[in-house]
């Protein structure tokens, strides 16, 4: 079917709808959730106190949110590997259990005149420092994904006929030694920059989080009432691959570290954040 949209009359009143082709730059995104149909997506999320945060931003001025959340995350995940996994097959499932934690975050973009959302994988957070997740996240932020190389499988995928690029799309993504490099083992995605206070997602991974808007609330703290700066965290599990207490786990650990995070350079008497 031709880009051009094609001109329809509609007679729910008199005027016209424009009917045509999905644009291109979208198909991407939906060659993802046709992939990710099989998912069993179960819901959890929590408020979180994210005046440690606030103040180190403050002290540094260079760090995101998504980037404390990202090395926050990847921690967590290596200390659960039984979250840090993917299933693939119906017939017969089969699980694999990654030993690097990868990271997967998504970027608001427009590529030819649509707007859309493109992701990118960051490979090995478990063992990466702030300072360098956001130095990676920056890369991907301040580039533009219609040059980047490591958007070129994207842009291909945008000029493929759907039925092309639907069959490379599986044939990249399916097999289960590939996919912790192009899905991530865990993905992160934000729409804190809006008034969104909850966020649920499906990232394609074990485990997604959203991030909502980070507002000052009022809170009950050591018996009284007080104001903080709180953020909603949901957390996405595929319950095929782990349950809801597992879950539960991660999303209480990710929790921890945020709200008790310390510079990683400092010293800290705390405890393990898998506790």
């Amino acid at each position: 079917m031709s880009e051009r949209s094609e001109r329809t009359i509609s007679r729910s009143g008199d005027r016209p709808a424009a009917i045509g082709a999905i644009a291109s730059a979208r198909r991407p995104t939906l060659h993802f959730l046709r992939e990710i149909r099989s998912f069993s997506p179960v819901f959890l999320d929590t408020d979180v106190d994210m005046g440690a945060v606030v103040r180190h931003r403050e002290e540094v001025h260079k760090y995101s949110v998504v980037s404390y959340v990202l090395y926050a995350a990847a921690r967590v995940l290596a200390a659960h590997p039984e979250a840090n996994a993917a299933l693939r097959g119906r017939v017969r499932p089969r699980v694999a259990r990654y030993a690097s934690v990868n990271g997967k975050f998504t970027l608001d973009r427009t590529m030819n005149g649509q707007r859309i959302v493109v992701s990118t994988v960051l490979p090995d957070l478990q063992r990466a420092g702030l300072p360098e997740i956001q130095e990676r996240v920056d890369h991907f932020r301040d580039g533009d994904p219609a040059v980047m190389p490591e958007f070129a499988a994207t842009r291909m995928l945008q000029r493929l006929p759907w039925p092309l690029g639907g069959a490379l799309f599986r044939l990249g993504v399916r097999p289960l030694s590939r996919r912790a490099g192009v899905f991530g083992t865990f993905a992160v995605t934000s729409l804190g920059h809006r008034p969104v206070d909850g966020f649920y997602s499906v990232g394609g991974t074990t485990i997604t989080l959203g991030l909502g808007r980070i507002a000052d609330r009022p809170v009950v703290k050591d018996g009284g009432l007080a104001v903080a700066p709180m953020m909603r965290l949901s957390l996405t599990f595929d319950h095929r691959v782990i349950d809801g207490a597992e879950a539960a786990d991660v999303l209480a650990a990710v929790k921890l570290a945020l709200e008790q995070f310390t510079d990683p350079g400092e010293p800290t008497d705390r405890q393990e954040w898998d506790e």
